[in-house]
């Protein structure tokens, strides 16, 4: 697992719902699953990248309202350093879950190897 998955880890650990990378295997009902959808350069100079853009998608799933829940992860992801850039609400029928989904990016200076 990347550092920006421990780090976001690290963001949503005090939430009120369990957070993980991908795939959720746990038995709570409301929870949350992420993964980042891309990386690009943010800014090069003389050939070499100097920072990179995260994009970060988060799902929120819960079978009640979920607000509160995700107020605080916005809250969280906005004190980390993300800048959200979209959400949308949907309900998953199979799954009879609310479902919030959230985007971030997030803008970090490349490390050398």
């Amino acid at each position: 697992m990347s550092s920006l998955n421990n780090f976001i880890l690290t963001t949503l650990q005090d939430v009120g719902a369990p957070a993980e990378y991908m795939n959720y295997t746990g038995d709570e009902d409301t929870y949350i699953r992420f993964f980042e959808y891309d990386n690009e350069s943010g800014l090069e100079a003389d050939d070499e990248e100097q920072y990179s853009v995260h994009y970060v998608h988060l799902d929120i799933f819960s079978p009640w309202n979920y607000q509160d829940l995700v107020k605080k992860v916005k809250q969280k992801m906005k004190q980390a350093g993300f800048v959200k850039n979209a959400e949308t609400e949907m309900y998953e029928e199979d799954t009879k879950l609310y479902h919030k989904a959230l985007r971030f990016y997030l803008i970090t200076k490349t490390e050398e190897d």
